[in-house]
């Protein structure tokens, strides 16, 4: 019986943290969780980022990924955004590695490329593709369908055993 791999897609940010959960069984790839964590914005950073940890540990523990998916750049208004978006990133990455998951960081354009395929695809159009492509049936939050769109072009870009 083939086991199937889960996969956590993780889109990190200062005040929301989506994230979208995906098996692979196969070469079928199917819905499992998604969400967003809020932030408190009155906060130092230094608390939301523990609340970054605490919150991810949580959700990997109760769905027991193997892998997880995070995008490897990004782009904010201003320095202090790209730094706070950095630090988020930061802390969803060694959180997920503390947790023993190989983590995998894919562009923009990858993602895109993967859950539309087109490059250059827009936000709305990503979501609506990824909805379309794991069947689901509900509006979900952008930060939400950003994160499993990750989930997604883990699972369709993963490496052939050789």
């Amino acid at each position: 019986m083939n086991k199937a791999r889960r996969i956590i897609g993780i889109d990190p940010g200062s005040l929301r943290m989506g994230y979208g959960i995906v098996d692979l069984r196969g070469n079928a790839v199917t819905p499992v969780a998604w969400g967003v964590i809020r932030l408190d914005g009155g906060e130092p950073l230094s608390d939301r980022l523990y609340a970054i940890h605490i919150e991810l540990s949580k959700l990997i523990k109760e769905y027991v990924p193997s892998e997880a998916a995070i995008e490897n750049v990004f782009l904010a208004k201003n320095a202090s955004s790209a730094l706070k978006l950095g630090q988020a990133r930061g802390a969803a990455i060694v959180t997920c590695r503390t947790h023993g998951l190989s983590v995998y960081e894919y562009s923009p354009k990858e993602i895109k490329l993967a859950a539309t395929g087109y490059g250059a695809a827009s936000k709305e159009q990503v979501a609506g593709m990824i909805c379309r492509l794991l069947g689901v049936r509900v509006q979900i939050p952008a930060d939400a369908s950003d994160a499993l769109a990750m989930a997604f072009c883990r699972a369709v870009t993963r490496e052939v055993p050789s």
